[in-house]
């Protein structure tokens, strides 16, 4: 079946059409331009075509992927799934197009006790009920390398996640990876095939993740203020190495919204810090992802990566940088060369949408249509 979605706005996930049409056929789309005969029409007239939206950053449960897809993310990159679940996540993927694809770290690399088994132990009894111990595997020394990197590629990741995270930012008093760890690591993941994303969260951490030659930060750092020399020197460091930078800040947001509540306000995760970070980075030049953190509390999936991209308009991004973010820029950091854009044989992953997100990005989340690999779904 030929579906055509007439007289559209477009953004193909770099640049503005201001009218077109756009022919899917099977999984794909099949041509960019008007003069197509169909089998069925969508109206486009007052809307615009984007490319699914990509999240760079989630952790996914059950029912998460149908969530996400609800709001127009068709692919989620997720930064540490549960065993016990993810091969389940994996099969409904792969099969279903009523989900949000998905790529995954699968089981992240922290040092013993660190970051994040405290949030798994403080969660006990909700998404983790029934769990007898945090299905987390930890490594303490350099030798231990090479092993985890194998297991992870048993375990099918898609790419290594490291924790480098010491808990100020959470309130906590953590252990650490060290820099060497984290370098051996890194190095086994390379020599592996695997990128390496890394958890860090205060310029230090940082450092010690661009000491060992990561690909990507998953989130901005968050402990220096708006305008501190320092972070404008990491900002040039990071482009300078060509890491990207997963934005994430709908969840420094939550948490500063969280300290608030709480009366908690010296901890160093706020959300101007992490506001002040990404404009260090969209100066210099860094390529920046938007992602969410999202879990079954907030941000949550799919919604949660339309506030993440007004919040990235506040920052400084333009709508269509914005856009890229969540479409053609993680795609393509990622290996996702079937996606992120909307150009003849690349998959049908699209968001219909009123309005004009490229001057009011706040129109992505009045959603028409979603398709995923075609097929248009229910709403």
């Amino acid at each position: 079946m030929r579906t055509l979605i007439r007289d559209v706005r477009l953004f193909d996930g770099e640049r503005s059409v201001p009218r077109t049409d756009v022919m899917i056929e099977g999984g794909s789309i099949t041509a960019v331009g008007p003069g197509r005969l169909a089998d069925a029409e969508v109206s486009g007239a007052g809307r615009t075509l984007l490319p699914g939206l990509i999240d760079a950053h989630t952790h996914v449960f059950d029912g998460s992927l149908a969530q996400a897809l609800r709001h127009g993310v068709t692919t989620e990159l997720d930064m540490f799934c549960l065993p016990r679940i993810l091969g389940e996540q994996r099969r409904l993927a792969s099969e279903s197009d009523d989900v949000a694809d998905l790529r995954s770290a699968g089981t992240l690399a922290t040092a013993p006790g660190g970051h994040p088994t405290q949030l798994l132990a403080a969660l006990a009894g909700t998404v983790f009920a029934g769990l007898d111990a945090p299905e987390i595997e930890f490594v303490s020394d350099p030798a231990q390398a090479p092993a985890f990197v194998r297991a992870r590629l048993a375990e099918g990741a898609d790419y290594l996640k490291i924790v480098i995270d010491d808990g100020r930012v959470h309130g906590a008093d953590l252990p650490a990876m060290t820099p060497d760890v984290a370098t051996a690591l890194t190095g086994a993941a390379h020599d592996a095939g695997l990128r390496v994303v890394a958890h860090a969260i205060t310029a230090s951490e940082v450092e010690i993740a661009l000491d060992a030659g990561v690909d990507g930060l998953a989130h901005v750092w968050t402990d220096l203020p708006p305008g501190d020399p320092a972070s404008r020197r990491l900002a040039e460091r990071a482009r300078r190495q060509e890491v990207f930078v997963v934005t994430t800040l709908a969840y420094f947001e939550a948490i500063t919204a969280q300290h608030v509540r709480t009366a908690d306000c010296a901890r160093p995760g706020s959300s101007a810090n992490a506001a002040g970070a990404l404009r260090d980075l969209h100066r210099a030049g860094v390529p920046l992802l938007a992602g969410t953190d999202a879990t079954p509390f907030t941000p949550t999936h799919g919604a949660g990566l339309h506030r993440e991209l007004e919040l990235l308009t506040e920052a400084g991004l333009s709508p269509e940088e914005a856009l890229a973010a969540a479409t053609s820029v993680p795609a393509r950091h990622f290996g996702l060369d079937d996606r992120g854009r909307i150009a003849p044989g690349l998959r049908a992953d699209l968001v219909l949408v009123d309005g004009d997100p490229t001057r009011d990005i706040t129109a992505t989340a009045s959603i028409v249509d979603v398709w995923r690999r075609g097929v248009r779904q229910t709403r």
